[in-house]
């Protein structure tokens, strides 16, 4: 599970930037929440709203850069990959930082016994600093050192010293991927599954709705059959044709007890949509996966999106602790029976060009009080009370 991600000089980002998903108490649904093991619980979902280029996707654009940082170097290694990796791309917009890197951290709990905290600063391609750390998720437990590099020095802790590891390494890989692809060393290995098992796919890119990832085996596609039954859409089976280089993709509807046959490419947007995002769900949830999608509100009808998110909400289906976090403009689904406070994330860009990023949670209304669940979150939002979409405002000034 996630715990909190804070990130620092990535593109519209200048300063530090925290995506918290540690939840605050007395916020509701507290029936979906996901107890950590040390008293603490996270959230399930995220949403982040706001205007078109407020800095929504570049928040999972660095998320997804300190993925691409650990996990394409040990594809590569495996031939698993022929993409490129993500570049770090720094703040634009400044005198100073092009020139300064840019900083990752990540707190994750990969399983029942500890938690991590990963750290890594890049600079050119290069790695200027990089910290691994856990600590047992118990009362007064003690951070233990993995690893901590640093102007090319590599210092291992106690744990793994006792073992005849290398410490001289190129200084564009991460020592976490070298460690995970030279040796096997199980507190290594626990890290980096967790970042192979994150799951992050943006559909602003049309490319990634042609890509889909799903398991042939009759149990996964009867599993999607019923998500769409659920959802009314009436698909009675699915088939797979292969050819040389190809698989085809046919949908069967059953009518006055007769069989058609449509391909993928004749089924609505909206069911090509949901046909690409629903596997992604299903894995996640048995799993316990974390799955970040931009755009996921894209060619979906509203109630199918407050679906795909209650999914995740719902205790007796995600009961692998599964977390989902996405960019949406659906502002029907930003309401109080769908989300806590905590929840909802907002991206805006401030008058030097820079993006903040800042939950409902943390904003007051005019009495100084925080929101409270009984209001009505979209209308506010609108209406510019929460300060990341100026749209609504403008167009009444206009009229």
């Amino acid at each position: 599970m996630l715990c909190q991600f804070i990130f620092k000089n990535y593109k519209s980002y200048r300063d530090e930037t925290i995506l918290d998903m540690q939840a605050v108490s007395n916020q509701g649904f507290e029936h979906s929440l996901l107890p950590d093991g040390n008293k603490q619980e996270l959230l399930p979902v995220a949403a982040i709203y706001g205007p078109n280029a407020g800095g929504k996707s570049n928040v999972l654009d660095a998320l997804k850069c300190l993925h691409s940082l650990v996990v394409f170097p040990i594809l590569l290694f495996r031939g698993q990959t022929t993409v490129q990796a993500v570049n770090c791309v720094p703040f634009l917009f400044d005198e100073k930082t092009p020139e300064e890197p840019t900083e990752f951290e990540v707190f994750f709990i990969p399983d029942a016994e500890f938690e991590y905290r990963y750290q890594i600063t890049v600079q050119n391609g290069k790695i200027v600093e990089e910290n691994l750390y856990r600590r047992k998720l118990a009362p007064n437990s003690r951070i233990s050192t993995l690893f901590e590099r640093s102007d090319g020095e590599i210092k291992l802790g106690a744990s793994i010293r006792k073992q005849s590891i290398n410490t001289e390494v190129n200084e564009q890989m991460p020592y976490l991927s070298f460690l995970a692809i030279n040796y096997k060393i199980e507190p290594i290995n626990i890290a980096t599954k967790w970042f192979e098992m994150c799951i992050i796919k943006n559909y602003a890119n049309p490319y990634e709705e042609m890509k889909l990832v799903m398991r042939a085996d009759e149990a996964s596609k009867q599993q999607l059959l019923d998500l769409l039954m659920d959802v009314g859409i009436t698909i009675s089976g699915i088939q797979f044709e292969n050819d040389d280089d190809h698989v085809d993709i046919l949908f069967e509807h059953t009518v006055n007890n007769r069989t058609y046959q449509l391909h993928l490419a004749e089924e609505s947007d909206g069911t090509q949509k949901l046909f690409n995002v629903l596997p992604l769900v299903i894995i996640a949830l048995t799993e316990g996966r974390l799955l970040v999608l931009d755009e996921l509100d894209a060619k979906l009808h509203p109630k199918l999106l407050r679906f795909l998110i209650m999914l995740f909400k719902n205790p007796e289906i995600n009961q692998h602790k599964a977390q989902l976090i996405f960019t949406s403009h659906d502002i029907s689904t930003m309401k109080s029976s769908v989300f806590r406070t905590d929840e909802i994330w907002f991206a805006y860009k401030k008058d030097d060009e820079a993006s903040d990023l800042y939950s409902l949670y943390e904003l007051r209304d005019e009495n100084g009080n925080r929101i409270g669940p009984n209001t009505a979150y979209d209308k506010q939002y609108l209406e510019g009370r929460y300060g990341a979409d100026p749209y609504f405002r403008n167009m009444m000034e206009w009229r």
